[in-house]
């Protein structure tokens, strides 16, 4: 089972790619904006996507950041952004299971103490 810090990694990746994929000329600070994270944990990511192969920094004249360059996800990024969108999938579903049955034994625990149901619009 990966660690902890192995899928927060996975799943910035999967972002990063997936942003990229979309937007190829955004700047670093506006896919740290978009993403929640610095700047430079952003420059660290992308060094490392770059040393993968997975992106690369192509000039572009018409970009619309000031230094004229896009990230462009090569053969090997988009093959590999398929399988963590599978894996990263894969995850939020097994999440969402793990939650559904936390809140129905709530509701359970719930009713079982005060005889009734909570209100599923009310968040108290």
């Amino acid at each position: 089972m990966p660690s902890r810090q192995s899928r927060l990694q996975e799943d910035t990746y999967y972002r990063v790619l997936r942003l990229l994929q979309d937007n190829p000329d955004l700047t670093q600070r506006e896919l740290a904006s978009q993403l929640g994270i610095s700047v430079g944990g952003l420059n660290y990511c992308m060094k490392a996507l770059m040393e993968k192969g997975w992106v690369k920094m192509q000039n572009f004249a018409r970009a619309k950041n000031k230094f004229g360059y896009v990230y462009v996800l090569t053969p090997s990024g988009v093959a590999e952004k398929a399988q963590l969108t599978k894996s990263f999938l894969q995850r939020k579903l097994e999440e969402y299971e793990a939650l559904s049955h936390e809140i129905e034994a709530l509701r359970a625990e719930v009713k079982a103490q005060h005889g009734s149901p909570p209100d599923q619009g009310s968040q108290t």
